[in-house]
């Protein structure tokens, strides 16, 4: 009897090994909460524009994949991260124009006459590779600044003033080339290299994709320092943690596919680089906080004492330095420059890039990395349509059905600000 009577006292301790840390379990109860509502009260409040583009991407990735094996293998997916930089960088560009509520149309005719100019000096004038780089550069530059201190004074709309600068600049290109009307580049020059060479040896992408990682912790981290000290909203050291770690996830996977072909591409790097860079130009800079701030009405920019000039002057000539970098990414890709450089479908796919990635049409929202997942989007639909043998028709349909997707949802999530109070 004693002994079942021992038994029966030592039942009631099992539940006890339920709560052995109720106050860890409410903690991550709450924290899970908290993550939860932010995220939902972000959505309804449309500042989440990059999560269709990615889910539209995923859809995009996995469809193909389904249609054909060999769309997410290593070298597929490289010769995509270097298909993606000419376009991403122009399509850079016209983000920063977006921001301002107002459209570039001459970035083809400025990447095709900055090639030209290279080409010209380089293979037909003996000028060193560098030398006609800066100055074929400094020309997008140049162009760039004209049409926005003439966008600026005349206040007429930027899409009317690049739309002369399109027909102005294609017909400089044009007189540039002259009767030969193709120049074939160096194979083994610079610019040619700018696309084909790649870093062999794996450190390369795993360092990269490690200085990614860390670059975004440390940038979030001195902005949450900033926020905090004047009083202002600011980011969780475990939310940043968690942002920095799916970077490091993205990152790694993506150096580990990359160095299963030829290794990191030099394109793709300097294209993250210099998003990266433009990216913390606009978010953490004065500069940048007077692009969307003009984005968000000229007027009570005005009366707030902004130079509007210089801010609209300064962004055409960002628009036109990454045209003519672009121009120069896309002819190192073919190795010439023709009467057909920066025509075509190139205009209308940097447009589409921005808006697609998420940047707003209306001015005032969006970020250099919307060109980027905008650019992946059209290019992994153009890489699929090609190694799937369908019709380029189809592409054509397939790419205009997404930006139309873009452009409603860009329009419903401003409607959604302005319920909230945030447009």
């Amino acid at each position: 009897m004693r002994n079942m009577a021992d038994n029966t006292r030592a039942e009631p301790t099992a539940p006890h090994t339920k709560a052995r840390h109720p106050h860890r379990e409410r903690a991550i109860a709450h924290a899970v909460e908290s993550w939860v509502g932010v995220f939902r009260r972000k959505l309804s409040a449309g500042e989440l524009s990059w999560l269709p583009v990615v889910l539209v991407l995923a859809a995009v990735w996995i469809t193909f994949q389904a249609l054909n094996e060999n769309f997410l293998s290593p070298r597929n997916l490289s010769n995509l991260s270097v298909d993606i930089v000419g376009t991403g960088l122009i399509a850079v560009g016209i983000v920063f124009v977006l921001l301002l509520g107002e459209l570039d149309l001459s970035v083809g005719s400025i990447s095709g006459l900055a090639a030209a100019v290279f080409a010209v000096l380089n293979v037909n004038n003996g000028v060193p590779e560098w030398l006609a780089l800066i100055i074929a550069v400094f020309a997008g530059t140049v162009t760039g600044a004209v049409q926005g201190f003439s966008f600026a004074k005349t206040r007429v709309p930027a899409f009317v003033v690049t739309l002369a600068g399109l027909l102005t600049w294609n017909g400089l290109m044009l007189y540039i080339l002259g009767t030969s009307g193709t120049v074939n580049l160096d194979e083994n020059g610079l610019v040619a290299k700018l696309t084909s060479h790649y870093f062999t040896n794996d450190a390369a992408a795993y360092g990269l994709a490690t200085v990614g990682a860390g670059m975004v912790f440390l940038v979030s981290y001195q902005n949450r320092r900033r926020r905090r000290a004047v009083g202002m909203p600011h980011r969780s050291l475990g939310g940043i943690a968690v942002r920095a770690g799916g970077v490091a996830v993205i990152a790694f996977a993506a150096a580990y596919l990359l160095n299963r072909f030829q290794g990191l591409p030099l394109a793709l790097l300097i294209f993250l680089v210099v998003v990266a860079g433009l990216d913390i130009a606009l978010r953490h800079t004065h500069y940048g906080r007077q692009v969307y701030a003009l984005g968000g009405g000229v007027e009570a920019a005005r009366r707030a004492s902004l130079s509007v000039t210089r801010v609209q002057t300064a962004v055409l000539a960002v628009s036109g330095t990454m045209a003519a970098v672009g121009g120069l990414f896309l002819a190192s890709r073919i190795t010439s420059v023709s009467t057909g450089s920066g025509s075509g479908v190139l205009l209308l796919n940097a447009i589409a890039a921005a808006v697609i990635g998420g940047t707003s049409l209306f001015g005032g929202r969006g970020t250099t990395w919307s060109a980027v997942l905008g650019i992946l989007v059209i290019q992994s639909i153009a890489s699929g349509m090609a190694i799937t043998d369908t019709p380029v028709a189809v592409q054509f349909i397939i790419t205009g059905g997404v930006l139309f997707a873009a452009v409603v949802i860009d329009s419903l999530s401003r409607h959604s600000q302005e319920a909230h109070g945030r447009a």
